[in-house]
């Protein structure tokens, strides 16, 4: 039994279990206190509320710091190791931004507000648009979308809302590689839109005589993303460009891999009519805890009045508020997360035009190293140059040895890194997906590729059982089926439940 007060560092280290802030609970003990009302008491009488106390745990200040600081560091995060994860770039955020994003005048701001009361945050947008359109080759941008996802629709609809004011409603059917994320189908059948897989060859690249024979008078477009999932360069891009716009298609960029290409090609050059990117990506806003993050949506002019609006407009000066002729609507309760796409500009500025110009070739550079290095233990998915990400697989270890692309995620958190992306993409048999990002050094790259080797050693040898695997952490492997077969919440007094498979 757990005694009140606990302040045992031994959680942290994984000597013990960590207690509840429950079992910490003792009467009369409290973190804060409130000062005396300066209003008239009034008994409010309501059916919903409730006489009896609240049951909340009752704790000192110090124990309430030390318990959660202590939950805090048995976590990993992007400030204290290295997150490999391929399609998600995990990587530093400038502390700078989170300074800048934090000031009175920005956080405050209301977003009814109007627009006279809001001209620097409006001019912050109007600036950040300014240099998104010129990173991703496009002439407007909307930054409605919350999220990558979000962003996926809103290109979508577009498309859609485009398609029935030229009367081309039975072109129904929007074109997905096989290797593409899932967002990708789920945004085209949410949008309303008939999904169609294009197969992937043997380079890992789009198919074109598929893609040929699949492109009719019904094709609406493509979604595609360059790198692609696989982290290859579409080396017949412009042949896949030609092929839909001949069949009156548009072609959609999925961004969420910008930071590849930056400062070295854009998707409007490549022949895309319609791009998001993820600023909590490419450019550095906190990404994690499922945001918030921002997927701005940027197309070419002829699409300028189908955006989400309202959109910032420039009238010689005075910044205001505009809803495009044809637009699809809101895509966001306000404008967006405006604080996330504040700190991509400041990060932008940050690093200036020289700085914007490499990312992507460092990005690259770092993913080449890291595969040069992985590729001696691992196979690589494709025998291609990758760009800022790559696949390795685990299928030849799984025959051997039973080995899975699970284990050695799980097994890298002892050596103290984030697994790497897992079975993923879908059509690469035990998938290790690898993005370093351009932050990481080349110690920490040749450590994790040094640790892979230990692991495939350690895994191999004879007598071992997988499912030990981490052995040094607080937490080990807990059954993930259960939880998420049979799922419980419970409000108030919580009840434990064995559960079996």
């Amino acid at each position: 039994m757990v005694s009140g007060g606990n302040a045992s560092s031994l959680p942290l280290v994984g000597g013990s279990t960590e207690p509840t802030i429950r079992e910490l609970s003792r009467p009369g003990r409290r973190a804060s206190k409130y000062p005396k009302l300066d209003v008239p008491e009034v008994e409010i009488n309501h059916p919903a509320i409730k006489n009896e106390k609240a049951p909340l745990p009752e704790v000192s200040e110090h124990d309430l710091v030390m318990h959660y600081s202590r939950l805090a560091h048995r976590n990993f995060a992007v400030d204290l190791g290295f997150y490999p994860l391929g399609s998600c770039t995990m990587k530093y955020n400038p502390r700078f931004a989170d300074f800048v994003a934090s000031l009175d005048n920005f956080s405050n701001t209301h977003p009814a507000a109007p627009s006279e009361f809001t001209q620097g945050s409006l001019e912050i947008l109007s600036i950040l648009e300014k240099y998104l359109i010129e990173i991703c080759g496009m002439d407007f941008a909307s930054f409605q979308p919350p999220a990558g996802a979000s962003g996926e629709l809103t290109g979508l609809l577009i498309i859609k809302r485009y398609l029935e004011n030229q009367k081309l409603e039975h072109k129904t059917d929007i074109i997905v590689p096989d290797s593409a994320h899932g967002t990708n189908p789920a945004s085209a059948k949410m949008a309303g839109f008939n999904v169609v897989e294009v197969a992937t060859d043997e380079r890992g690249m789009v198919n074109i005589d598929d893609l040929r024979s699949l492109v009719n008078e019904n094709t609406a477009g493509l979604m595609l993303t360059n790198p692609n999932t696989g982290g290859l360069f579409e080396e017949e891009i412009a042949t896949i460009s030609s092929i839909i716009h001949e069949a009156g298609g548009l072609l959609y960029y999925d961004g969420a891999n910008l930071n590849a290409i930056v400062g070295v090609c854009r998707p409007g050059d490549m022949g895309f009519d319609i791009v998001h990117s993820n600023l909590h990506k490419t450019f550095a806003t906190p990404h994690g805890g499922g945001g918030p993050g921002s997927g701005p949506v940027a197309v070419k002019s002829f699409l300028k009045e189908y955006l989400p609006g309202p959109v910032v407009v420039n009238n010689d000066g005075e910044y205001e508020w505009y809803t495009p002729k044809h637009s699809i609507g809101r895509m966001h309760g306000y404008h967006g997360n405006f604080l996330v796409a504040l700190r991509a500009l400041v990060y932008m500025k940050l690093l200036g035009k020289e700085g914007l110009d490499t990312l992507g070739s460092y990005a690259v550079l770092n993913a080449r190293y890291l595969s040069s290095k992985v590729s001696k233990y691992l196979p690589l998915a494709f025998d291609e140059p990758c760009m800022h990400e790559f696949v390795a697989t685990v299928k030849d270890l799984k025959k051997s040895h039973k080995i899975k692309a699970y284990d050695i995620g799980k097994a890298l958190l002892d050596k103290g890194f984030h697994s790497p992306t897992i079975y993923f993409p879908l059509i690469i048999e035990e998938a290790l997906m690898f993005e370093p990002t351009e932050t990481q050094t080349v110690e920490t790259l040749d450590d994790l590729a040094e640790s892979i080797k230990l692991i495939i050693e350690e895994l191999t040898a004879p007598g071992v059982n997988l499912s030990d695997y981490p052995k040094n952490l607080p937490v080990g492997r807990p059954n993930e089926l259960i939880p998420a077969k049979h799922l419980t919440v419970h409000w108030g007094d919580f009840e434990l439940l064995e559960l079996t498979e």
